[in-house]
């Protein structure tokens, strides 16, 4: 056997195991959803952090938030969680100038008329995380593969992955929008915004990023006259990001929009002196982020006032 035919090999096999991890993976987690959202909780929690979470009497950020995906099921989440139907709730509040233009809304990646779309656009699918095709350059790339990824995340239950719950009841959806040109090399940056029951407490800021890859991020206060430590990998840099040409609009607007939360991340990007919002996220990090300081924890748990249970 040529050494090219052992790499092949290899090769082949190196593919199988990831399938064969990636399926005995999602059976684990669609297996323990099945049995309960909260042991798959704790057990999530235990493995990051090697404790179980005191979801009796929460006190961090994280602990928090768990509670809320668990135990606040309000609708309000799913219809402004979905990429999608956050739109209409946004226009209800005179706001549609702060979303991004769409372009179609599909419900298979068959239905798409890529000879109708610019050279570049965006394909999200609206009933998850991490769901998107950023293309800029459609004469580059692979159309079909485009399908193809399109078609695997369309039958996902992304509630499953995680445990958030919020996401069971959204419909699948693909959605295109145009590219946001803030006339950098790379993508724009996102400017995401923490609310606590309609006020904004703090901004962090996603940079260097490439497509779904992993990015830079910096907290700033609500003035941005500081950086605070909230990022354990930002605190160990002296990077400072310019205040937003559109921050003052980014704020009015979250603030507008978060009120019957009692946390939501609200994500923008600043294009051309004006905002426009992404989405809205009510699980960041999927609840656990270690990422985040001690103080972060401390400061942000103590800003969620938990409402009373709603569980339907």
């Amino acid at each position: 056997m040529t050494s090219l035919a052992v790499i092949r090999n290899k090769l082949r096999e190196i593919k199988f195991l990831k399938r064969f991890y990636h399926r005995m993976r999602t059976w684990y987690r669609t297996t323990l959803y099945n049995i309960s959202p909260l042991l798959f909780a704790k057990l999530r929690f235990l493995g990051v952090y090697g404790r179980m979470p005191k979801l009796k009497n929460p006190q961090t950020f994280d602990e928090k938030l768990l509670w809320l995906m668990l135990f606040w099921r309000h609708s309000l989440k799913t219809r402004c969680g979905d990429k999608y139907t956050m739109r209409d709730y946004v226009k209800e509040h005179g706001l549609e100038h702060v979303l991004p233009e769409l372009l179609g809304v599909y419900e298979h990646s068959s239905e798409i008329d890529f000879n109708a779309l610019p050279q570049r656009f965006v394909l999200k699918c609206t009933h998850g995380c991490g769901f998107n095709i950023i293309c800029k350059n459609k004469s580059e790339s692979n159309l079909e593969d485009i399908k193809r990824r399109l078609d695997t995340w369309m039958k996902e239950d992304f509630s499953k992955e995680y445990g958030e719950v919020h996401y069971s009841l959204m419909q699948p959806r693909i959605i295109c929008e145009r590219f946001l040109d803030d006339l950098s090399d790379g993508l724009p940056c996102d400017y995401k915004v923490y609310c606590f029951g309609g006020k904004a407490h703090c901004t962090m800021t996603c940079t260097e990023r490439i497509l779904n890859n992993a990015a830079k991020y910096d907290f700033y206060d609500l003035q941005w006259k500081n950086k605070l430590p909230y990022s354990k990998l930002s605190l160990l840099s002296d990077k400072n990001i310019p205040k937003p040409d559109a921050y003052e609009e980014i704020i009015n607007v979250a603030e507008k929009l978060s009120k019957p939360f009692p946390f939501v991340r609200m994500d923008f990007y600043s294009i051309n002196s004006k905002a426009i919002l992404g989405e809205m996220t009510f699980t960041p990090a999927d609840c656990i982020d270690p990422a985040l300081s001690d103080i972060a924890q401390r400061a942000l748990g103590e800003l969620i006032d938990l409402p009373e249970k709603l569980l339907k």
